[in-house]
């Protein structure tokens, strides 16, 4: 083999992952320019935003980033999408199509449609659990789980793949924390459930859910393992 060679594999390798970014599925790519603009960046693209969320889709359409979309592309994502992100419906007074992501802003959404949950309410969940990443847990067993820079903290009402959990965590997270959400209630921690059915907290008045309302800790790497919380 001469000295040449490798270099060759390396270039082929760039020219792989290269290609493979090319040809990657115009719905995630749409999908994931929608998440950027409905939770995080409307007034930064000049759209407005509407108490609950919402922006008009021809106003959308209307960006450069998506004037090669149509309103049939954004419903397949919508109504495709596995985890429920995104809902659309007329405006309720003029009758004008509108998109709205369903949780996951950085922004402020006054009227987002949340479900307050109550200790006493019929569909409390059982379980409620934040996936994240071990290499994070030092930091959150120190000080508990933060909103950063979103309005809510995400948890899920199990784990990934357990009865009609679809969202509220990513597919790639190998830590799962569990928290006891009837004690959180009890001490004045709201909680809620989006339209897509995962579970949103501010947290406390530091938007944070303090380590002791963890439950347990659960590695998802094989093999799952507990670790200790203290």
């Amino acid at each position: 083999m001469s000295q040449g060679e490798p270099g060759r594999g390396r270039s082929r390798g760039r020219g792989m992952r290269q290609h493979r970014n090319q040809v990657q599925d115009p719905d995630v790519k749409l999908s994931k320019a929608l998440s950027f603009v409905l939770r995080h960046g409307a007034a930064e693209v000049g759209l407005n935003m509407s108490p609950d969320g919402f922006v008009f889709v021809d106003d959308l359409l209307s960006l450069p980033r998506f004037r090669c979309h149509s309103i049939e592309d954004l419903q397949r994502v919508v109504e495709t999408n596995d985890k429920q992100r995104y809902a659309m419906c007329p405006h309720p007074d003029s009758g004008r199509l509108q998109i709205r992501a369903n949780q996951g802003h950085s922004i402020p959404v006054e009227h987002l449609e949340l479900t307050p949950i109550h200790t006493s309410s019929e569909d409390v969940p059982v379980t409620a659990v934040h996936g994240t990443y071990l290499r994070n847990w030092n930091a959150i067993q120190s000080h508990g789980l933060s909103r950063m820079n979103r309005t809510h903290i995400h948890l899920a009402p199990g784990l990934p793949g357990q009865g009609q959990v679809v969202s509220g965590m990513r597919k790639d997270c190998d830590l799962a924390i569990f928290v006891d959400l009837q004690q959180a209630l009890k001490d004045g921690i709201p909680f809620f459930w989006s339209a897509n059915r995962v579970i949103l907290t501010p947290g406390n008045s530091e938007g944070l859910i303090p380590p002791l309302y963890f439950s347990r800790a659960l590695q998802l790497k094989h093999p799952r393992t507990d670790l200790p919380l203290n």
